[in-house]
């Protein structure tokens, strides 16, 4: 079994916070727009991190960071990318890889509204953890932690965070 932290779209701003309720994971999983590399930085802190860029990163964060990801968790196959859609509207960037081969969990942030879903037609688990940074329109800033046993997504939470 491994914990897992969340979060995406950042936008370069660092809540000690994060390493707060992130204190307990085995990773940290960062679904793009960072940032800064200041971001990565804290969070490493605090566990390993896995990450991809965005479209508002710079070069150092696309250097280092792959716009998509593909990888096991236990015996479960992730895929994160940053502008993914959502079941039933993917993003035609990622659709034919998502169809081709299934994941059991599927990552992306960029719209800045949380999401959690189950996809019935591709059988994987949509997260989108909406947006930890102060950059944008939303009020509640997100964070997401889930536990990652087998193939098994469980004891889901939502951490919310005021904007400031």
């Amino acid at each position: 079994m491994k914990r897992i932290g969340l979060l995406s779209d950042t936008h370069g701003y660092v809540d000690a916070r994060f390493a707060t309720h992130f204190a307990d994971c085995d990773e940290i999983w960062h679904a793009g727009d960072v940032g800064s590399m200041e971001v990565i930085d804290h969070l490493r802190l605090v566990a390993p991190v896995r990450a991809v860029h965005g479209n508002v990163d710079g070069g150092d964060v696309r250097r280092l960071f792959p716009q998509v990801m593909r990888w096991r968790c236990e015996e479960a196959e992730i895929m994160m990318t940053h502008i993914g859609g959502y079941p039933g509207r993917y993003d035609a960037s990622i659709r034919n890889q998502l169809f081709d081969k299934p994941p059991h969990l599927f990552i992306s942030g960029h719209s800045h509204i949380l999401k959690v879903q189950f996809d019935p037609t591709l059988n994987c688990l949509h997260i989108n953890p909406g947006a930890a940074g102060l950059q944008g329109w939303q009020t509640v800033r997100t964070l997401v932690r889930f536990t990652v046993d087998g193939t098994q997504f469980r004891d889901l939470e939502v951490i919310e965070l005021t904007r400031h």
